[in-house]
């Protein structure tokens, strides 16, 4: 399944006056990242996956159309899925972005990585 074409756009909107957003594609979906850490993921298997940090994590559990994030099976501390239902309309796909970003925003920056040259074959 695709990511979610129109979140992606609406949030490319919304963090197009930061001068710190870098989108990467992972994970099968479109990572947000915001001083080089990662924040929203518009995810390959729907929804949004969204970092909250652990101290908020068990209060947005509760609200509607919000799941634990697990990888692989195993729980992601600090990150919730947010269901399509969720998002849908501006207000709400702002209220989801403007958490991440008030956590990322409490961590150190990250210098980008650079990725290796390719070599020709």
């Amino acid at each position: 399944m695709p990511y979610d074409i129109r979140a992606a756009d609406g949030l490319r909107v919304l963090l197009s006056d930061r001068h710190d957003v870098v989108e990467r594609k992972m994970m099968g979906g479109l990572v947000f990242m915001v001083g080089g850490n990662m924040c929203v993921v518009v995810s390959g298997r729907g929804g949004l996956m969204v970092r909250v940090g652990a101290d908020a994590q068990a209060r947005v559990l509760k609200e509607p159309h919000v799941k634990p994030m697990t990888m692989a099976g195993r729980p992601m501390t600090g990150f919730v899925r947010i269901a399509p239902e969720g998002y849908r309309t501006a207000a709400a796909l702002h209220k989801w972005l403007k958490r991440g970003l008030d956590y990322v925003e409490t961590l150190p920056a990250k210098a980008p990585k650079r990725r290796p040259a390719r070599t020709a074959r």
